[in-house]
Parts: C-alpha cells; sequence; structure tokens
C-alpha cells in the first residue's frame, strides 16, 4: 500500500495503473462500516484507493472539527489488511487555494434536514467531494447509506455536472444491539448507548408499520416520535429518495431518517422502503 498526501503525485500514480478504480472517501477513525465499503470497493475493481481527510469547509463554528476523532496510525493498518491500494491522506493547504472557485449545494435539498440546521454543510461536502473525485478519477464511488441526504447530494452533484463515475450506495452496518456504526458513537457512555438505541427501535417500528399496510406519513411519524422521547430529536423525515415531501409511504422509493442528540453526540440513522 502507498500512503500519498499530494494531489498531483496520485493523479500521477493513478494514470499508470491499468483496471478499474473503486474510491472509497472517509474522514478516519475508521470502524466496519468503513471497512464494508472498501470491501465492496476491493470486490469490483483492480484498484482500490481509500482517503482519509477531516474536511475543515464542512463544519460550522462551533462544531467538533477539533474534536473529530483521529486514529492515523490504526487507519494505516486497517486499510492495509483490508487491501487498499493508495492511501490519500492530504492537509487542507493541499486542497484548497485562495479565492478559489466553488461548488454550492441545491438551494432546497441542501438546506432540508442536515441542512436547515447545518447551513453550509452540504456545500462544504460536494466541494470536497467533488475535488477528490477529480483527482481519484474512479470509476466507481462508494457512500454508505447511512448518510442518505449526503448520498443523494453526491448523486445530484455527479448527474448536474456529467461527471464520468458511477456512485454505488452500500448498506448502513449496525452492531449487533443495532445502533448504526458511527465514529461519534466513542463519545456515548454506556447508559447513553441504551439511549441511542431508540433510534434504531423507532425505524424498525416504522419499517413493522408499514409491513401492516400502515403507510400514512403522519401516523408513522407520531409512533415513531412516542418511541424516541425523551431525546432531543432534530428531525423524524419521511420522503421520497429523491428527499421530496410524500403523504404515503412509496415502497422501492422512501427513505425514513432520524437525528437526534444522545448527551452531548448527535446521531444519524434512517431505514430505506
Amino acid at each position: 500500500m502507498k500512503i500519498i498526501s499530494d494531489a498531483l503525485e496520485l493523479k500521477q500514480e493513478l494514470r499508470e495503473c491499468k483496471g478499474a478504480i473503486g474510491y472509497v472517501a472517509t474522514m478516519g477513525a475508521l470502524h466496519e462500516g468503513h471497512i464494508s465499503l472498501i470491501k465492496a470497493a476491493r470486490s469490483a475493481n483492480e484498484i482500490v484507493v481509500v482517503s482519509i481527510f477531516v474536511n475543515p469547509t464542512q463544519f460550522l463554528v462551533g462544531e467538533d472539527l477539533d474534536k473529530y476523532p483521529r486514529r492515523d496510525e490504526a487507519d494505516k493498518k486497517i486499510c492495509e489488511l483490508a487491501g487498499v491500494d493508495f492511501l490519500f491522506m492530504p492537509k487542507a493547504e493541499d486542497l484548497y487555494f485562495e479565492d478559489e472557485v466553488k461548488i454550492a449545494a441545491p438551494n432546497v435539498r441542501g438546506y432540508i434536514l442536515e441542512g436547515a440546521t447545518r447551513p453550509g454543510h452540504f456545500s462544504g461536502v460536494l466541494r470536497v467531494v467533488m475535488k477528490l473525485l477529480n483527482i481519484v478519477n474512479p470509476a466507481n464511488a462508494y457512500f454508505g447509506k447511512k448518510d442518505a441526504q449526503q448520498l443523494h447530494l453526491i448523486e445530484l452533484m455527479v448527474k448536474h455536472y456529467f461527471m464520468d463515475v458511477n456512485i454505488v450506495a452500500v448498506d448502513t452496518l449496525r452492531d449487533s444491539d443495532g445502533l448504526a456504526l458511527s465514529s461519534r458513537n466513542v463519545y456515548l457512555s454506556k447508559e447513553q448507548r441504551q439511549e441511542a438505541l431508540k433510534i434504531s427501535k423507532s425505524l424498525y417500528m416504522a419499517s413493522s408499520m408499514v409491513s401492516r399496510g400502515i403507510v400514512d406519513v403522519k401516523v408513522i411519524q407520531k409512533e415513531m416520535y412516542n418511541i424516541l422521547a425523551p431525546l432531543e430529536i432534530g428531525y423524524v423525515a419521511i420522503l421520497s429518495r429523491d428527499f421530496k415531501a410524500i403523504e404515503k409511504v412509496e415502497l422501492g422509493n422512501t427513505v425514513i431518517l432520524v437525528e437526534a442528540v444522545v448527551g452531548t453526540t448527535r446521531l444519524l440513522d434512517n431505514i430505506w422502503l
């Protein structure tokens, strides 16, 4: 495995490689969820590239940029064991320029849910993802369904800018207790983790309701709020997969999303129906 920090050096290395490139963009603190993305890339591509970069442009003032978990040495070992060919670890000054041209998130879908409470967050996400995709130039790029809104906006960016990359959505991995894997789970105490399980329980309950023929969005949301109480709930949203409002669940075209704060840790989860 080669570890590279310079974008132009990585581009040159990849130009000399033969075969399809699979790419996984991460912010480090790798866990089994990330490994599932790497495995998916490894199984379908000749070359696998992983990047680790805690992107400052997607953090708002007062958010946890400085506290975001960083485990570089452990992450390097995980990538090596997972069969990664190139590990890209740039610094902010390697990727960003003074007075640079910027991409912006869409005015509606970029400013609902996560974007409503974190205005500008998705502009920062799309800004770095476009840079990274242009550097790596992969045939396939792998993103987790857990960050469903982010995934959708990246898919939109690729479509709207006619980018030549296939975005592959990978299912969310969960611990045995049902909690969705997240780098932020390390912040949870034992008691808080038990409280956090209300999030996945609310999603399972919603799925069960739909399987029984209950598809009214407001009815499902009401029951989910009951299960989530007394957590600090950011949103419980039931939308089409293109993130537009619906009144009834449409099987094959619905995503149910939850954002809640447990202690001081903000957690996201969702289920695709």
